[in-house]
């Protein structure tokens, strides 16, 4: 009977172990960082990573992130296509949310530091419907334009980044 008792002190210590070396790790999830969303309404669908919150806050008390993402992706485009559906087909629908780390995965890629991740969306338009809205509109208006033209790397090909950000994730 007594055994039971001392094996969950130590699971409890290994747990506090596993907490530590988590602290301990890098940080890689930072602004600028491309992730997959993993649950909700917009599972499978990318977003950048634009403020980190790894204490959590007062309405939520666990690791999370703000991201902004893209909902729908541009189609592709010929040019037997007439202006009208070409313009239609490069749409881009976006989305702002909270989203805690355990739902998000990681990509290797980061937005160039032009599209400046910390301005595409604040906290305090966060709070109120009309400012998500604001949000949205500033997003959209930056992604068409980044995925039409996308920002040169240092060997000035277009950005591997904003490519991948750009195309529907295949699964």
């Amino acid at each position: 009977f007594g055994s039971s008792h001392s094996g969950s002190r130590s699971r409890q210590s290994k747990h506090r172990e596993v907490l530590d070396c988590r602290s301990a790790m890098g940080k890689f999830i930072k602004a600028g960082r491309v992730v997959v969303l993993l649950q909700g309404r917009y599972a499978g669908k990318k977003a950048i990573v634009v403020k980190v919150f790894d204490d959590g806050s007062r309405a939520r008390p666990f690791g999370h992130c703000l991201v902004a993402g893209v909902d729908k992706a541009p189609l592709k485009v010929t040019k037997r296509m007439s202006k009208k559906k070409i313009t239609k087909r490069q749409r881009v629908k976006p989305f702002v949310k909270y989203t805690n780390y355990n739902h998000i995965m990681p990509t290797r890629y980061q937005v160039p530091a032009e599209v400046q991740p910390a301005t595409l969306v604040t906290d305090q338009q966060m709070d109120t419907p009309d400012g998500r809205i604001e949000a949205k509109k500033y997003i959209k208006k930056l992604l068409q334009e980044k995925f039409l033209q996308p920002p040169a790397d240092k060997s000035g090909k277009p950005s591997k980044d904003v490519i991948y950000l750009r195309k529907k994730l295949r699964f």
